[in-house]
Order: structure tokens, then sequence, then C-alpha cells
């Protein structure tokens, strides 16, 4: 039996630099923001870009803004004397109008009480964590689009007189809109997704026709035809009251999109979770709901999320066809002569870029930490 040997290095080793630690602000700076001449450079430019925009805007905003007053002689500089910015007196006077529109005052609590609810659902359905999510979702579904129609709208038969779409405004309609769009584009869009993938050719072709057509005109173009030629579809005496027509015509629309962006993650679905659903005997709508929609939708969540965020911008739109949102009364509300001021102007069209801004932010670092989660989950 041949007899093992060992071997020991008698020459020294030159010992190994320490790890590089990104612990702290400054190595996080030197790792992520001056990490070479190109990363240096950007960094230098973006930084004197951000010094030269900023402070403008925040003179404007904050600084040298007006915060109260009672009429546009606030806001003029002939009047104050030094540089005027933002006029958030006019703002603040009209605050009201740009929330409800034209919403009867002393029935006000009924849109706040919707605003409310809405909240409530829309709470319970993005916490993930939230108990009992099945009775979210049919809250969220069902009882929150009746509970909302009853307090805007009206029902006499308990007591709550109706109020006409046409003195809806402001924040109230452009939240009445994209609610509408959102909870109805996603089911639909799933709809027309497996449609589009279907065996049967019928089907097929209604749904290519219908999404390709769709997305094949401006937002615009539908709204028009909702709102002019929806009524000649109808019987003689019938009509649709002049909000759902525009709401009929956003749903449509996001629906189409929404559809292509779930149908681009069924096709990233393996073809072997099809197979191996099939054969565990799940059924074709079994094997959907439980098995491919629920990693479909995971990883398209940036584009529904895009799709939503779109959705809420374009909102602004049925403004063209005659509906007060709060666009609309913003542009309403700078032409009175009791504000007539430079700033007026730009005051109101900055409360709506902050809102707009608020908002789809919001949407968008809701879906980072949905997608931070799951990608967290998967690595377990």
């Amino acid at each position: 039996m041949t007899p093992q040997r060992s071997f020991v290095r008698t020459a020294s080793v030159e010992a190994l630099p320490a790890p590089r630690s990104v612990a702290g602000p400054v190595a996080w700076m030197k790792e992520n923001l001056f990490s070479g001449p190109i990363n240096t450079a950007v960094t230098v430019l973006m930084a004197w870009f951000l010094f030269w925009i900023i402070p403008p805007i925040l003179d404007y905003l904050f600084f040298d803004a007006v915060w109260t007053g009672d009429s546009g002689a606030a806001c003029r500089e002939d009047t104050t004397g030094s540089e005027v910015g933002a006029c958030w007196a006019f703002v603040i006077d009209r605050v009201n109008y740009f929330l409800y529109g034209s919403y009867p005052v002393d029935l006000r609590w009924r849109p706040n009480i919707f605003f409310l609810v809405l909240a409530v659902g829309i709470v319970w359905m993005l916490w993930l964590d939230a108990p009992r999510r099945g009775l979210g979702a049919i809250y969220f579904f069902v009882v929150v689009p009746l509970v909302s129609y009853w307090l805007l709208a009206g029902f006499p038969a308990i007591g709550l007189e109706r109020v006409p779409t046409g003195v809806w405004g402001g924040i109230l309609v452009t939240i009445v809109v994209s609610a509408v769009g959102i909870v109805i584009s996603l089911p639909v869009g799933v709809l027309l997704a497996l449609g589009r993938r279907s065996n049967l050719p019928i089907v097929r072709l209604v749904c290519v026709i219908v999404i390709e057509f769709t997305r094949g005109v401006p937002l615009i173009t539908v709204l028009f035809m909702a709102n002019t030629m929806l009524p000649l579809f109808l019987a003689e005496g019938m009509t649709v009251d002049r909000l759902v027509r525009p709401l009929i015509g956003v749903a449509f629309f996001a629906s189409a999109y929404m559809a292509e962006v779930i149908r681009g993650g069924l096709q990233a679905i393996p073809k072997g979770q099809y197979e191996g659903a099939m054969s565990l005997g799940l059924s074709y709508p079994k094997m959907m709901y439980f098995i491919i929609l629920p990693q479909a939708l995971r990883i398209v969540i940036p584009g529904i999320v895009n799709t939503f965020i779109g959705l809420f911008k374009d909102t602004t739109l049925v403004s063209i066809v005659g509906i007060f949102d709060l666009i609309r009364t913003i542009e309403s509300s700078r032409l009175d002569p009791a504000w007539a001021a430079p700033s007026v102007n730009y005051s109101g069209y900055a409360f709506a870029a902050i809102f707009y801004f608020l908002c789809c932010w919001g949407m968008s670092w809701y879906s980072q930490s949905v997608e931070r989660r799951l990608a967290a989950s998967e690595k377990r």
C-alpha cells in the first residue's frame, strides 16, 4: 500500500486586498454615480440640469406663490409690487368646483361617501395581505359600482333624489371615468385575449377584428363615435346618458389595449404549463383560472399598470365631447373676470399636473412594490 504524502507550502502568499465595501452613502455614490468617466459625466450633467430647473420651479410653486386673496388683484405684479408665482389663492377659492363641478352643494356628501367607498375597495384589493380578499373582489366589482351609482345619480326608492350627470364635473368625473375604464378593461381584456388565442375560428376572428379596429383609431374618434353614433343604434325613443357614452367608449378602447398586453403574458407561458395542467385533468376554465392566468398576469404587471396610467391620463379627452372633467373646470374657471391675472392660467394647470402626477406615481410605485415582492418570493 503506497503511503500518502502531504506537501506544505513554505513560500509566503501575498495577502489579497479587502473586498470593496458598498455600505454607506459615499460608497453607494462611488459605486453607482461615479464608477467611470461616462457615468461621472452623466451624473454631473444631470446634477447641473436639476440645479438649473428645480429652484425656479420651487420659487414659482412655493416661495413666490400667493396663498391668500379673493380676486385676481392679489396675484398681479402691479398690485403686489413684487414678482408673483403661482396663484394658489385662485385654486383654493375654486377647489370645490374643481372637485365636484356643479354638483349640488347640499348633496356633496354623496360624492364624499363615494370617494370613501371607492378608497376602501381599492385598499382591500391592492393590499396583498388583506383578510378575505375574495369578499374584497365581490365588494369592489359588485358592491362598489351599485352603491356608487345610487349615491351619485340618485335612487328615489331609498330617498336619494336624482342628480343629472350634466352637473357632474371636476375630479369626480375624472375618477368615475378612469375607475369604470379600469374595472371593465381588465376582465374584458382577458376575455378578448383568450378569444384571440381560441381554436374556434369565428371567436378568434371576431376578437381580432375588435382588437385591431379599436387599436387602429385614436381615442378621440372612439369618443366621437360613442357620443354621436351610439344613439343611432338604439330603438326609436331610447337614448343614452351623455356621460355613459364616453364611459362606454373609454372602456371599449382600454379593453383592446389590455387584451394585447395580456396576450403577451399568455404567449410567455411555457407549453409545459399547459400540458401539465391538462395531464391533471383540469378543464379549460380551471386550467386558465388556476394555472395559466395567474402566471401570465404576474409577467405583464408593468404592461397592465402602464395601460392603467395611460387610461387615467386619457380621461382628459372626454372634455372634447362636452364632459366637464378636471381640465374643463379649470378652463372655465380661469375665464372668470374676477380672477384676471397672468399667473391664474398656469396655476390651475399646475394643480392639475400635481394631481395627475401623484395618482400616476402612486400606481407606478405600487406595481414596482408588487414586482419586488413577487421576485423575492421566487428566490426562496
